[in-house]
């Protein structure tokens, strides 16, 4: 059975959200992006989100997940130390990034995390690489099984690095995936994203600043990682919040550094004031009610049991619409706090959002009074249909 339009609540609380809303529209620059509201769980932006790019440096959040889950797991410790081997100092002679290791270091996990978010250090890929694999080809293996576990459709990893190879490709939904689960999954590590330098053993202080273009702006970015070759182009890994709101969001090819930085703020800029999250209705706030058989009442309320909160865009302007739907009428009794129904909310260019509704209260079977006249109404159904006996 579906109810529409909304209650009054509701529908009031929809319309005054919408109308001061500016006007929607935005088209990032970039070749390829994916925008999420972490929030709401809401996908904001898919430019080709789904296409395998080259991810450069950006794919070096997968070997910082790895080395976080072998933290998490045991299999080593923030003062673990790794060897250095020759294969890793090569890559700094070969140019791009690196955190300047030399063989005979014994650089710990920790400085390796530093190594890889901060100065996006290729020879730290390697080393930890090795340390946790044996090689960089059996890591780079384990990375893309991992992926594949964690739903990263279009992820394939040729190397630890994101060192250009034909067969080392992300989409930026997948570099989204892997950026909420970094900042999901663990929150005491997290932090070292928001590190504007690092300088280990103080070898290179000209190479010790964090790339990020939006730390430092006060617009509450802490994270996560650039990434730059010819190939790929230059993009970024970016994570905003702001008040209730995160953003995470990923893009890439766009041309040089400034306008990666541009479109980096403009992204953030347009996620935070095209958007509006409104509370559109209270836990056990009534939305609708539904007919009760064998009750000892007639009807049971619906309500949602968390507040139902919403991402609104200003394109919506008035034309959100909302339906209860439900199975019924429910026979009694019914327990308070059971799924009864849900709530389904169509918000133009973000699509469905559905919000289980469950009963407000206990309905307990009804007395004798109530079966006989059950039973008298299904009778005279069966035997009259519509008409009453004649007297």
């Amino acid at each position: 059975m579906r109810h529409s339009p909304l209650r009054r609540l509701l529908c009031g609380a929809l319309t005054a959200s919408l109308l001061a809303m500016p006007a929607f529209g935005f088209d990032t620059a970039a070749q390829s992006a994916w925008v999420y509201d972490m929030t709401t769980h809401t996908v904001l932006m898919d430019k080709n989100g789904n296409v395998p790019v080259p991810p450069a440096s950006m794919s070096k959040l997968m070997t910082i997940f790895m080395l976080f889950e072998a933290v998490r797991d045991g299999r080593v410790a923030m003062d673990t130390t790794f060897g250095v081997s020759s294969r890793a100092t090569e890559m700094t002679a070969r140019g791009g990034s690196t955190m300047y290791l030399q063989e005979g270091d014994r650089p710990t996990v920790e400085d390796l995390l530093r190594g890889m978010i901060v100065n996006s250090g290729n020879d730290a890929c390697i080393v930890v690489a090795e340390g946790l694999a044996g090689s960089e080809e059996a890591f780079s293996a384990q990375m893309t099984a991992r992926a594949r576990e964690l739903g990263m459709e279009h992820s394939n990893f040729a190397n630890s690095s994101g060192w250009p190879d034909p067969a080392h490709r992300m989409s930026m939904r997948d570099l989204g995936i892997l950026a909420r689960m970094l900042i999901e999954d663990f929150p005491e590590h997290y932090p070292l994203f928001a590190e504007t330098s690092y300088d280990y053993k103080e070898r290179a202080p000209a190479n010790a600043r964090n790339r990020n273009p939006l730390l430092g702006l006060g617009i509450g970015a802490d994270g996560l990682k650039t990434g730059h070759t010819s190939e790929a182009g230059y993009g970024l890994v970016g994570s905003v919040k702001q008040g209730d709101r995160r953003i995470i969001f990923a893009f890439s090819g766009t041309p040089d550094d400034k306008a990666r930085a541009e479109e980096a703020e403009r992204i953030t800029s347009w996620a935070f004031r095209q958007f509006s999250l409104k509370t559109l209705a209270k836990s056990g706030s009534r939305i609708a009610e539904a007919p009760v058989h064998l009750g000892a009442a007639e009807t049971v309320g619906l309500v949602p049991a968390e507040d139902i909160q919403l991402l609104l865009p200003a394109i919506a302007q008035g034309k959100v619409q909302a339906e209860v739907v439900y199975s019924g009428p429910f026979t009694a009794p019914i327990t308070a706090g059971t799924t009864l129904g849900e709530l389904v909310i169509d918000v133009p260019e973000l699509g469905q959002t559905r919000v289980p509704l469950v009963a407000e209260a206990d309905v307990a079977k009804g007395g004798f009074m109530v079966r006989m006249k059950a039973a008298a109404s299904a009778l005279q159904a069966r035997y009259f249909g519509d008409e009453a006996p004649a007297s």
